[in-house]
């Protein structure tokens, strides 16, 4: 097996019109996934169907040792019961060797109402998947303290049940932020909300941006195995890194194509 030739290429930046079964055996070294796979019948993806173990399996081989997957995914209502394939899809990616690093959420600012027996669903997980031990991390130091300069006194609980004293290091101006990650999904919350009407389920750009932030240097090469109308690819070429994208549809790759073609914004 060979790769297939590439539906559109540039400097750093490639999209195969593809399954990625074909492609997934094919690809060695990469250093970071980011992709959002199709999640059961809640959007009409031409009617593609996709098995997300091959998929899980490819990515481990194909994944550089010490590096990270994030898995963008929710869940549909099947008769009246939430499915819980993002839970089966996180435990198989456990059972095949990677580590569950975290369970992040993605809460969209506006949500929808789902039904009236419900409260409104307004979240998708962001599962953290990690092949060995995370080496590359950059987390995002943007929740500002509320005591920044401040030495601060803790306790730690012991093994018998005591607590501790001890002092814990000077309190900073800004923490790391938390595993919530809150995003505006509607008109004009995207720099390319001209391209929403054509893809069912475009993330926003902003959460691409962070993840690869986070857990990838420049010149770092991004997988994302559905790229859709290609928000993964766009931002890691906005971010300076490079970047693989299957997409089955060429529908959608001619909207990632379009995409990648417009000027650099070179977000930080």
């Amino acid at each position: 097996m060979s790769l297939p030739r590439p539906y559109y290429q540039e400097e750093g930046i490639t999209i195969y019109n593809a399954d990625n079964q074909s492609v997934l055996p094919e690809l060695n070294s990469i250093d970071f996934v980011l992709t959002s796979p199709p999640y059961g019948n809640m959007r009409d993806y031409n009617g593609i169907k996709f098995d997300y173990k091959d998929t899980a399996l490819g990515l481990f081989n194909c994944l550089k040792d010490n590096r990270c997957v994030v898995w963008v995914v929710g869940d549909q209502v099947v008769d009246g019961s939430e499915s819980g394939d993002s839970f089966f899809q996180a435990l198989f990616f456990k059972a095949i060797g990677f580590k569950l690093h975290d369970t992040m959420i993605y809460e969209k600012a506006e949500g929808f109402i789902s039904c009236p027996t419900r409260y409104n669903q307004c979240f998708e997980y962001m599962f953290v998947f990690i092949k060995g031990k995370l080496e590359t991390v950059n987390l995002i130091r943007d929740r500002k303290n509320l005591y920044p300069n401040m030495k601060q006194h803790g306790t730690r609980r012991q093994s018998d049940g005591t607590l501790k004293k001890r002092l814990m290091p000077e309190m900073k101006e800004f923490g790391a932020r938390r595993n919530i990650w809150t995003y505006g999904t509607g008109r004009g919350k995207s720099t390319d909300q001209i391209f929403a009407h054509e893809h069912p389920a475009i993330f926003p750009d902003q959460l691409a941006k962070d993840h690869i932030l986070s857990w990838t240097n420049p010149g770092d090469i991004v997988l994302d195995p559905f790229c859709g109308s290609g928000t993964t690819l766009k931002a890691a070429k906005d971010l300076g890194r490079r970047a693989i994208g299957v997409e089955i549809s060429e529908k959608y790759c001619a909207i990632a194509k379009r995409r990648l073609q417009q000027e650099v914004l070179n977000f930080k």
